[in-house]
């Protein structure tokens, strides 16, 4: 990235305040205006009136600019790319254990109501015991009284 000459020409100006205005060809950050109007020297600014202006380092630091800005770009991109497969496998995940809960819920349920089936027919044989008892003990309670009719008439 970046390591490439660009075919690309550039034309800047530079204005009375001496900012750099792209005239044609790329569209530049602030920031990376901002590092154009820097010194390029220790001595100083150089002197716009002789138009000596280093085109070669001029073309470098652009060059330079436009690799980082890529780099970043690149990097931001990969991290979307990363966060979505993260955002992926977290759905994923979730989506299975919600069906594992949902899986565990729907046995539960349905252990419920077995339970609740054993304990209705147990119930009803349980009924079904007590009227056979029932029945008994009238039957005997007859025949007692059966037994008894005669003392009482006496």
């Amino acid at each position: 990235m970046g390591g490439g000459g660009s075919t690309r020409r550039v034309t800047f100006e530079a204005d009375e305040n001496e900012n750099i205005t792209v005239v044609k060809g790329v569209r530049l950050s602030d920031s990376v205006i901002d590092r154009m109007k820097e010194p390029s020297s220790p001595g100083g600014r150089q002197h716009r009136g002789s138009g000596a202006v280093n085109d070669e380092e001029l073309k470098k630091r652009i060059a330079e600019e436009l690799a980082l800005e890529r780099a970043r770009r690149d990097s931001e991109a990969q991290k979307r790319r990363l966060f979505g497969k993260l955002l992926e496998r977290e759905r994923i995940s979730s989506n299975e254990h919600l069906t594992r809960a949902i899986l565990r819920e729907r046995a539960a349920t349905e252990e419920e109501r077995q339970k609740a089936q054993r304990f209705a027919r147990q119930l009803e044989e349980k009924d079904r015991e007590l009227k056979k008892h029932d029945a008994y003990y009238k039957e005997q309670l007859a025949r007692l009284e059966e037994r008894v009719k005669p003392f009482y008439s006496l």
